[in-house]
């Protein structure tokens, strides 16, 4: 487990060292402060309003208590395991077997389950699916990620702000010293460098929340078998890649929600599946 969190520091370095790196290329300390106020307001709105957000883009409902006690039973003995709070608990009603969870902090917190993954999950396998869910959760794994996104997002700013100087020499009207062809490169790349940094980072705190989730349940090979399920149903009953607003939600679910994507391993905000299947396994082997 500490593997993952020093990986996740480790990324968090780079991903800033990049952003220094590329504001000090492009217009020293102006250019820093422009990018990271404009990256930081945005994601300010986005921390404190994405759990209203994202719960009513997928229209999720309140989940009946009635009808649901015995998955209260276990998200609530599994938060007094982990000493968090109780999070409040949402259905959405698709066919798509997936989970996630969201909020800003312990005490701010949500999780969402799909009515089909209640079709198709046992209740040890949903069990193990929840641990991973408060694991986010316990972890701040929203902070961590937004964290991310504002460094991500402040270094495309900048490198918008580089293409426009390539062309049509500095913001600040003197002459350009600067190589264009040079400053154009940075401009592209720098970006791309620091997407993959934010998706390595997404996918070392999936690994990590595999892990807690595994250990606070107490049965690795429950939570494998889920997402061996999940990952398969995900063929049949999926998301569309083309719909923007779900593509930007799509590292919250405990799997990835489309079907099929290029470049699986380097482009995506989950970890391979097998690898996943493969940790938890070696996990069940060294407890057992």
């Amino acid at each position: 487990m500490w593997m993952n969190r020093l990986k996740t520091l480790l990324l968090l370095t780079i991903l800033s060292g990049l952003f220094l790196l590329i504001g000090h290329l492009f217009g020293g300390q102006q250019g820093l402060q422009i990018a990271l106020i404009m990256a930081l307001a945005m994601n300010f709105i986005t921390y404190f309003f994405s759990e209203k957000i994202v719960l009513s883009l997928y229209r999720a409902q309140p989940l009946d208590r009635a009808t649901y006690g015995w998955i209260y039973d276990i998200v609530h003995e599994l938060a007094d395991t982990m000493e968090i709070p109780m999070p409040k608990l949402w259905l959405v009603k698709t066919p798509m077997a997936n989970a996630f969870a969201t909020g800003r902090n312990p005490q701010h917190a949500s999780v969402v389950v799909t009515t089909g993954i209640l079709d198709i999950l046992d209740a040890h396998e949903l069990r193990g699916v929840l641990a991973h869910e408060l694991s986010h959760i316990k972890n701040r794994d929203v902070l961590v990620g937004t964290i991310a996104a504002t460094i991500a997002t402040a270094i495309g700013y900048l490198a918008h702000m580089m293409q426009y100087a390539a062309f049509w020499g500095s913001v600040n009207g003197s002459k350009k010293r600067e190589n264009p062809i040079g400053m154009l490169l940075v401009a592209i790349f720098m970006p791309l460098a620091a997407t993959l940094i934010q998706l390595a980072i997404s996918r070392s705190r999936e690994y990590l929340a595999d892990e807690t989730g595994a250990q606070v349940s107490r049965d690795p090979l429950a939570l494998a078998s889920a997402l061996e399920k999940l990952h398969s149903n995900v063929r049949h009953a999926h998301m569309d890649p083309r719909d923007t607003q779900h593509a930007s939600t799509a590292s919250l679910f405990i799997v990835h929600p489309f079907s099929a994507h290029g470049f699986v391993d380097l482009f995506s905000t989950h970890p391979p599946m097998h690898k996943r299947v493969a940790r938890l396994k070696e996990m069940c082997h060294k407890i057992y």
